[in-house]
């Protein structure tokens, strides 16, 4: 397992590690409005909390193994390009809101930065 593990490209293992931890973290954050809105806010809190710690079990080591042939800009950038790509979905599919044209100029907007911080 480790050996296909260290087979993948280094900032594909951070991408995917990404991806996964910004999907603990758009539940974290926003899961609670959909599941506990009749819920004291300090339970949704504590709830969060606990879900939050499973992203950050898989932040951290993303930004660690990222870190090895990224700058930490990249990362960054990186981090929202994955993190709009989490929420929007979730957004529409699991808490039902509408979709927005406004999600394709932020997306625009973060393919641009993007490129800026990955060109050579």
């Amino acid at each position: 397992m480790n050996s296909f593990i260290q087979s993948i490209p280094v900032p594909l293992q951070s991408a995917l590690l990404l991806v996964l931890s910004n999907v603990f973290m758009t539940f974290a954050w926003y899961g609670h409005l959909k599941n506990m809105a009749s819920k004291p806010w300090f339970f949704a809190a504590i709830v969060s909390w606990g879900i939050a710690l499973f992203e950050y079990l898989l932040q951290v080591p993303a930004n660690r193994v990222g870190a090895q042939q990224m700058t930490v800009g990249q990362l960054k950038v990186m981090q929202e390009v994955i993190s709009l790509s989490v929420f929007v979905p979730f957004a529409v599919f699991y808490l039902g809101q509408p979709f927005k044209l406004d999600y394709i100029w932020a997306a625009l907007c973060l393919v641009g930065a993007a490129y800026f911080m990955f060109r050579a």
